[in-house]
């Protein structure tokens, strides 16, 4: 089998369709199409179902996808071990993010990956820390950084830095010090959706000190980490945040920070990833180096 052949096949596959796979690595429509066809007639399979406008993989396309993966692997992992070449690894590293690891790690993360591996090239994906969960369960990212543990046999997690949380509120506000979460039930709030690993954490909070969210006054809830901080910045409400999302606006003097009495609960910034999908070389080798590159 050719090796190019494979590797423009798991394009194919990756993005569901032959245009976007050409477009992804530089090539034609046309010569797309040629490789995969000229892959089924070497092996004597067909890869794909044609459905209307939709291609579709066949069980034999699948085992083959699985295979073309621990191939390609191979390859990278041959090149990097003779060393010829090893900083000309490239591709493409598909990282599912959580809103705070999305806007203050990964930026870091890839500056300090692409330092080493310059040919490197990334998908962000941002979402909610389940939602991130989920794609990486479904194999649409690679893997995941996100602030909340799911529990599945098929995620590992990788720990790479420890924060908390703070409660923020406008210049304007006439809260002060360090603050009762029993103080604050009358103020509006504003709320991350549910999803969320910051979300989480209130809720355990909450939960610890017998206070359900009904007793909250909260006005909105929203999607986006930096729309809730719009919020409190409009003095529509107050919130409670990842206190790396909220030095960036304490060193500007837009807001002010609160800590919250008896609220030590602690959280990590983990990375985690499915054992059972089969990474790239360059996704192993950001996987195997995390911790060095959020340093």
């Amino acid at each position: 089998m050719d090796l190019h052949q494979l590797y423009v096949f798991t394009k194919v596959v990756e993005h569901k369709s032959f245009s976007k796979a050409a477009e992804d690595i530089f090539l034609s429509q046309s010569t797309v199409s040629s490789h995969i066809q000229a892959l089924e007639r070497t092996l004597n399979v067909n890869l794909f179902d044609r459905v209307g406008r939709e291609i579709i993989l066949t069980p034999s396309g699948e085992r083959l996808y699985q295979w073309a993966l621990k191939l390609l692997l191979m390859k990278d992992q041959a090149m990097l071990d003779l060393k010829e070449g090893a900083t000309e690894l490239r591709g493409m590293i598909r990282i599912g993010a959580s809103s705070v690891p999305g806007q203050f790690m990964i930026p870091k993360m890839v500056k300090q990956f692409r330092q080493k591996y310059p040919k490197a090239t990334f998908h962000i994906n941002q979402s909610s820390s389940k939602n991130i969960a989920d794609k990486v369960l479904n194999g649409s990212v690679d893997f995941g950084i996100l602030g909340e543990k799911y529990d599945n046999e098929k995620l590992c997690y990788i720990p790479l830095l420890k924060e908390h949380l703070v409660l923020i509120t406008s210049k304007q506000s006439n809260i002060v010090g360090p603050v009762n979460i029993q103080d604050l039930l009358s103020y509006p709030f504003i709320m991350r959706n549910s999803d969320s690993g910051t979300n989480s954490l209130i809720e355990k909070f909450l939960k610890k000190n017998q206070i359900s969210k009904e007793k909250m006054n909260i006005v909105a809830y929203t999607e986006n980490g930096q729309s809730l901080i719009e919020f409190v910045l409009q003095d529509i409400g107050i919130a409670i945040i990842s206190k790396m999302a909220a030095n960036e606006y304490l060193e500007r003097n837009l807001l002010t920070i609160h800590e919250i009495n008896e609220f030590h609960d602690e959280r990590y910034f983990y990375l985690v990833y499915n054992k059972n999908k089969t990474q790239s070389m360059l996704s192993k080798l950001f996987i195997e180096g995390a911790r060095e590159w959020i340093n």
